[in-house]
């Protein structure tokens, strides 16, 4: 086994391993009632965290992939990291609003920030079973 390929093995388990602790930690948060300033920077800060994580590890698993001569995956982790990128764009942002208008007591931004909340965990579940798929469909 090449290298290359050692490599692009550490880094898709790096991103399953990112990916699946996001999932495990996020969606306890939903438990929160996200109607504190606290609350929903916690929240903010672990998905903006994620973000980053998952736009480093899948950036790395693209560029090993493609060394490793697997085209396929490398566009595939490219993808990813292309999401994350721009899901943190769009997530923090609107997290950043919201928990403004939570703390100024807009009690209805409540339902916005945890809508959010669980958009971004079931695209990120969405994800997660599109790396696995890939894996079992493209190790061929």
């Amino acid at each position: 086994m090449s290298a290359a390929m050692i490599a692009a093995l550490f880094f898709t388990v790096a991103l399953l391993v990112t990916t699946a602790y996001f999932i495990m930690g996020s969606i306890p948060l939903l438990v929160l009632r996200h109607d504190t300033p606290l609350d929903a920077g916690f929240v903010r800060g672990f998905f903006n965290i994620y973000y980053v994580a998952a736009l480093i590890t899948a950036t790395a698993t693209s560029i090993s992939y493609a060394f490793a001569g697997r085209p396929a995956l490398a566009a595939g982790a490219a993808a990813l990291a292309l999401m994350a990128g721009i899901l943190r764009k769009k997530v923090i942002p609107t997290m950043d609003s919201l928990g403004a208008q939570i703390q100024s007591n807009g009690m209805d931004a409540i339902p916005g920030f945890r809508k959010t909340h669980l958009t971004a965990i079931l695209i990120n579940i969405v994800q997660f079973a599109a790396i696995v798929w890939s894996l079992s469909a493209l190790s061929a």
